[in-house]
């Protein structure tokens, strides 16, 4: 009888170092990541070329956008939760990158401070896929990627090929 517990013991032992080394938590975990194609880098603001011109993005390459209605104080954020799933902040203080003004870049007060450039809150479109989309680039009349300077780029998009492209193919 103690040769069966100890073999049962043992073998609930080994089952049980297995399940941990399983375990699917944290950040590191295998599986499939929805915002993959997503990835942001806010370690850096830097200048990027683009149909609009030079462009703010981050370090993957993801256009940066400013809300109007925020206006340059950065303490009057205006997008609510619901807009903040289609428009995130970019969160941090990064760093000046190639063509950016370190000494525009800032952050906002408070728990999670928010990344600013030239008092400007920064902000992602959830719908930019990929580095240098720059879908949300004049939407509503109060959403605008900014320029070097700090300045909204009022500028269209290029207009749409025959093929309904926006001629970016996709």
């Amino acid at each position: 009888m103690n040769r069966i517990r100890i073999t049962l013991t043992g073998i609930a032992c080994v089952a049980a170092l297995g399940l941990a080394g399983c375990g699917g938590g944290g950040s590191y975990g295998g599986g499939s990541d929805s915002t993959a194609s997503t990835a942001t880098d806010t370690s850096t603001v830097k200048v990027s070329d683009s149909p609009l011109g030079g462009i703010l993005v981050d370090g993957g390459g993801r256009t940066l956008y400013l809300f109007t209605a925020d206006g340059k104080n950065t303490n009057s954020m205006k997008c609510d939760t619901s807009c903040l799933k289609l428009w995130p902040p970019m969160e941090g203080k990064p760093k000046a990158g190639s063509g950016a003004d370190a000494g525009l870049i800032g952050t906002t007060k408070g728990s999670k401070p928010q990344a600013t450039y030239a008092g400007h809150p920064l902000y992602y479109y959830a719908k930019d896929k990929a580095p240098g989309d720059s879908k949300g680039q004049g939407i509503d009349g109060i959403w605008y990627v900014l320029g070097a300077e700090g300045k909204a780029n009022k500028a269209s998009l290029p207009s749409a090929d025959d093929d309904g492209t926006g001629g970016y193919g996709y």
